[in-house]
């Protein structure tokens, strides 16, 4: 078995075992593509001169088809510079070259700022630390649902549920984190930790029965204040499907000290 969710080679990436999603045993999980785009976004030059130092603010991704198990590439480019933000494109495509996902970012120019007590996340007396959910400490593993697969994405994340769970409808709250490296001989930046978990929100606060009904996320927009301190990533998400045929997944991001951001999903919702 792979120790990596994916094996770098010179121009592209070979996928391996950890990243199968669990509704298709020949496509991945979006969470390893994601987490492997965010990745090329961290490490784009930018063209303005300086010693900025950019973190991301928000990464939007369209999914324009699964993504096969097997070879990838990546690119990413700077579309718009500047000195205080600037936005990246990236695209990864898979198998016959097409383009499977295109993501947009922004990114920003940290600096240091002066604010009153109380408004940071970090903070012990923050509002915005409350309520808090129970950290991973305090929650519980609850098993997959059934797959038909040994190994896959389900095997390479760990999980623990403070609420909810996989074979419970309804709202969720689980922390969330690798076992292994998103590139094998890499360390996981606190960015990639985000992103291969983001687009979990669907599946664990799913209110639909999977045999009666498909709810498919086209996109996943993550929205970041401020990078995760630590392994775990958890996700306090809930689904909310419409007889439209339109849904929307939305999840609250936090670490171990508190909120981090957000993650939504549009959903396609139809009866099977």
């Amino acid at each position: 078995m792979s120790s990596a969710f994916y094996v770098a080679e010179p121009g592209r990436f070979v996928a391996s075992e950890l990243t199968r999603g669990p509704w298709d045993p020949s496509a991945q999980h979006a969470g390893p593509p994601a987490a492997l785009i965010a990745r090329e976004i961290e490490r784009c030059e930018s063209p303005v001169a300086g010693d900025a130092r950019w973190r991301v603010g928000r990464i939007t991704y369209e999914i324009l088809r699964p993504v096969p198990l097997g070879v990838v590439s990546v690119t990413a480019r700077v579309e718009r510079p500047g000195r205080a933000v600037e936005m990246v494109s990236a695209e990864l495509s898979a198998g016959d070259d097409e383009v499977a996902i295109r993501a947009r970012a922004w990114r920003v120019a940290i600096g240091d700022v002066v604010l009153p007590a109380g408004l940071a996340s970090e903070e012990p007396t923050s509002a915005a630390q409350l309520p808090g959910p129970p950290g991973p400490g305090a929650s519980q593993p609850k098993p997959f649902f059934a797959t038909g697969e040994e190994v896959g994405y389900h095997t390479a994340m760990e999980v623990r549920f403070a609420s909810g769970g996989f074979v419970e409808p309804g709202p969720a709250t689980v922390w969330m984190r690798p076992r292994q490296p998103l590139v094998a001989g890499e360390s996981l930046t606190p960015l990639q930790r985000v992103m291969v978990a983001a687009d979990s929100g669907n599946g664990v606060s799913a209110t639909l029965d999977p045999a009666r009904h498909v709810f498919i996320n086209v996109d996943l927009s993550v929205h970041l204040h401020r990078m995760p301190v630590g392994e775990w990533v958890c996700l306090e998400a809930v689904t909310v499907p419409e007889p439209s045929g339109l849904g929307l997944a939305d999840a609250a991001l936090h670490d171990e000290r508190g909120p981090i951001g957000r993650a939504l999903q549009t959903l396609l919702i139809r009866e099977r």
